[in-house]
């Protein structure tokens, strides 16, 4: 009796070639709202300074982040200098097109091209940016610079497990959870179990409609409040 042919290995779907070496440049982001520019000490560091340290509660805003509150002007524009010079993370500042003032940052970071693979991180708004349209606007220009312009195909966004407001507006951007990495980090001498959520390139055509739904300006009535809420829109979860 002839043995029984074993049945093939299951294999991930085949990839069409990515685009080589696309990396995202330092060149800036243009919304309606908002601008990301890469950071610039002299340009920006002032105004992210003043915005993140003016009273005693923004020491809220570092909770979860690897470094800060800054002792000082002084210490925070050393801090920015690093951050100018570094690549990967490629870091933003996030300009408020009506004031002028750069109000916050994000980066792009762990970039892997061959994978077709990017992270958005290092996120942190001042509160006057905080559950602002331009806030909004920002993650929406960084995701469709990485999937309309740099060709990638998985979007990342990771978080502490614990961050609560972060975990949300993941989900309310779209990105849907993964899992967690358990002690994966030690930040600022505690534990950090981290939250891996991700947007996919077949998810963001219905992602990106459902931004530009959400921040087109019919959608907000004379005192600016929103109509429809972003979180009824998106396909994260």
């Amino acid at each position: 009796m002839e043995p029984k042919h074993l049945a093939a290995a299951p294999v991930g779907a085949p990839v069409d070639p990515l685009p080589s070496g696309r990396a995202p440049e330092r060149a800036p982001l243009a919304g309606a709202l908002v601008r990301l520019e890469p950071v610039e000490p002299g340009a920006h560091g002032a105004s992210l300074y003043q915005l993140s340290h003016a009273r005693p509660e923004d020491g809220a805003l570092w909770t979860y982040l690897a470094y800060g509150p800054f002792e000082g002007p002084g210490a925070f524009e050393r801090w920015l200098e690093e951050r100018a010079r570094s690549q990967d993370p490629l870091f933003f500042a996030i300009v408020d097109l009506a004031s002028g003032a750069a109000a916050g940052m994000a980066s792009y970071m762990n970039v892997v091209p061959a994978n077709g693979s990017i992270e958005i991180g290092h996120i942190w708004f001042a509160p006057r940016l905080q559950k602002t349209r331009g806030a909004t606007e920002a993650i929406y220009l960084l995701a469709r610079h990485a999937f309309d312009e740099l060709g990638y195909r998985r979007l990342e966004w990771k978080c502490d497990a614990l961050n609560a407001a972060s975990m949300r507006a993941a989900r309310r951007f779209g990105f849907t959870y993964e899992g967690t990495f358990r002690q994966h980090m030690v930040v600022k001498g505690r534990n950090r179990d981290t939250a891996w959520f991700a947007l996919l390139d077949r998810e963001w055509p219905a992602q990106r409609a459902a931004f530009e739904r959400w921040l087109a300006p019919d959608n907000f009535d004379p005192e600016g409040r929103q109509r429809v809420a972003l979180g009824a829109l998106t396909v994260g979860r």
